[in-house]
């Protein structure tokens, strides 16, 4: 299953109302699992960005209508990377 990793910043919205940002990751996950998607890990970060959370998601549509989603609450902005496990990158090596 492809793996994507998000890189998080609060919004404005999303910092005033920073106190309740673990209740907004457990929303996520409630989220993720409505478009078949598993959170792996989050991790709140200091520097650049604020989160930074790994998903596994069926294909890129899945992911992108959860960031969709998730974004339309108002209380972060993501950057969405997709990320290839060891073997995954040996097999694009491959092709070359």
């Amino acid at each position: 299953m492809p793996r994507y990793v998000a890189l998080v910043s609060f919004t404005d919205q999303g910092v005033r109302d920073i106190k309740n940002s673990i209740k907004r990751a457990d929303r996520t996950k409630k989220l993720a699992a409505k478009h078949k998607v598993k959170v792996r890990e989050i991790h709140w970060t200091m520097g650049k960005y604020d989160i930074v959370v790994s998903f596994d998601a069926p294909n890129d549509l899945a992911m992108s209508a959860l960031t969709l989603d998730n974004a339309q609450l108002g209380n972060v902005r993501t950057e969405t990377l997709r990320a290839y496990t060891r073997e995954e990158f040996a097999a694009i090596l491959k092709t070359m």
